[in-house]
């Protein structure tokens, strides 16, 4: 997949970017709990994409790293697509 194919509402979502920038984590109330989040810019030969970076995905990655996202999903947050990892799926850095 690649990100000039995302939708608001999608799921299952696999696709390898890059990462533009990662903005400094802040802390946010969940409905269950603390947690700490950033947002990062990815990109394809496509285009760009937000995604959301939860606690230990933070310090996963950083600007300039290729990565894989298996098994995401897409929502919409301010009137743009927003790609997020989510429990069930995985963000991988390769190499």
């Amino acid at each position: 997949m690649r990100i000039s194919d995302l939708k608001a509402g999608m799921r299952q979502v696999n696709l390898k970017a890059k990462v533009v920038n990662v903005s400094e984590p802040r802390e946010v109330r969940t409905r269950f709990g603390w947690a700490r989040v950033a947002d990062a810019v990815i990109e394809d030969e496509t285009g760009q994409a937000k995604m959301s970076l939860w606690n230990q995905q933070i310090n996963m990655v950083a600007a300039g790293d290729e990565i894989i996202i298996e098994n995401g999903y897409t929502t919409e947050f301010r009137g743009e697509v927003q790609l997020n990892v989510g429990k069930y799926g995985k963000l991988k850095k390769v190499g």
